[in-house]
């Protein structure tokens, strides 16, 4: 076949460039349809909006970016969110003056979070959200109230915190010393010698052997180590509970500092993490950063919502497992208690004992009078009284003591 039968057909002629194919317009078949994106697995879900959400804020937010993004967390395998924003900024690249922007975009795609924007009316008619929660996750307010829950609200009030100077410091200073000997321990997965262990010691046994020309005059033996259960403080932060805050958050820093494990969560119309910032030695400096941390203070009262989201991430559900979880909540909530109950009976099965505490409870004659406190009483190996810092330690301490490891 002669070269111009090749080029009539078609052909490339010898030594000539190939063509190369037509450039895509932005979006033109580097998106997937509907149809495929419903095919694809679930976890890539979040990567694929975070790119819309960027597009639509007006970063630059290619398909081969976007590719790019997914192949970096695919190799480096990150174990921690933050590693995926580190990935995010180097792939996307965002310029220094919108980064607040472009993680406040990266928040709400992969946590869920709802983006601040103007609405009419007042802030009280404002519609809840959880942090910790994505849409399906959302919880309009029940239409019926118990009248029992007068004092508590369903509204979600976001604003900053103050704490002021308190006299509990030295019955906090002896709770935190107290706490490594009192709270209660289980079988670890470690080994430590003892003689009179049930497991024998091979390795110290063979090295015995080696020394003494096959001979043990005493079988080494091991036994399992004890370690300290982990302790999840969950604290009611909403407006009913205003006069035990400040208090409870002074308590839960003497316990992240005093046990070896210790998990510090707030419930109010949003689930917020505190313990690393609770962290802080200095307890002043650590309420600070509590304050800047939490933005439901005094709100809304939806403590089945918020505990039916912390039990249905399971990253945040393992702190809940063979724990003692300690509830400082006055059980004041609107609503059927419905919710509530459903949640502390899978928290139940979770937990290795529930201690709930209420300022209630300082009243000798106190008879719960909500249906959700009432319906919730089986799954509850303690009501105590939570009335003060120094109550809710010793009530603490108290039950480590009565109870085995």
């Amino acid at each position: 076949m002669s070269r111009d039968d090749l080029e009539g057909a078609g052909g490339a002629r010898p030594g000539a460039p190939r063509a190369l194919p037509a450039p895509r317009m932005f979006g033109e078949k580097s998106w997937p349809s509907a149809a495929a994106a419903e095919a694809l697995p679930a976890p890539l879900a979040p990567f694929l909006d975070f790119a819309a959400r960027l597009r639509g804020a007006g970063f630059a937010a290619a398909p081969d970016q976007t590719q790019g993004f997914i192949a970096a967390v695919g190799l480096l395998g990150p174990r921690w969110l933050a590693d995926l924003r580190r990935a995010a900024h180097a792939l996307f690249g965002p310029p220094p003056e919108r980064r607040g922007e472009f993680d406040a975009l990266f928040d709400a795609a992969f946590l869920g979070r709802a983006l601040a924007a103007p609405a009419p009316g007042p802030e009280e008619e404002m519609p809840p959200a959880f942090d910790a929660a994505g849409p399906e996750l959302l919880a309009e307010p029940d239409e019926g109230e118990e009248p029992a829950g007068a004092a508590a609200s369903v509204a979600e009030r976001l604003h900053g915190r103050s704490f002021a100077a308190t006299d509990e410091a030295g019955a906090l200073r002896a709770f935190r010393r107290a706490l490594p000997a009192r709270l209660p321990r289980r079988l670890g997965r470690r080994f430590a010698r003892d003689p009179r262990g049930a497991r024998p010691d091979a390795r110290r046994a063979f090295a015995a052997m080696v020394r003494r020309d096959g001979e043990i005059a005493r079988l080494p033996r091991l036994r399992r180590r004890l370690r300290q259960r982990r302790v999840l403080l969950l604290i009611d932060i909403s407006g009913s509970m205003t006069g035990a805050t400040d208090g409870a958050l002074r308590l839960a820093h003497a316990l992240v500092h005093g046990a070896e494990r210790a998990e510090v969560y707030t419930l109010g119309t949003r689930l917020t993490r505190v313990t690393r910032a609770l962290a802080h030695p200095a307890p002043a400096a650590a309420l600070v950063r509590v304050a800047g941390l939490v933005a439901d203070w005094d709100g809304g009262t939806r403590l089945g919502d918020a505990l039916a989201v912390f039990l249905a991430l399971p990253r945040l559900a393992a702190h809940a497992r063979g724990a003692l979880v300690v509830v400082l909540s006055d059980g004041l909530e609107r609503g059927g208690p419905a919710a509530l109950v459903a949640a502390m009976a899978r928290l139940r099965r979770l937990a290795w004992a529930i201690l709930w505490l209420t300022p209630l409870r300082a009243d000798p004659g106190y008879i719960p009078a909500t249906a959700a406190l009432a319906a919730i009483l089986p799954f509850l190996d303690r009501l105590g009284d939570g009335s003060a810092p120094g109550r809710v330690a010793a009530e603490i301490l108290a039950f480590a003591r009565e109870v085995r490891p």
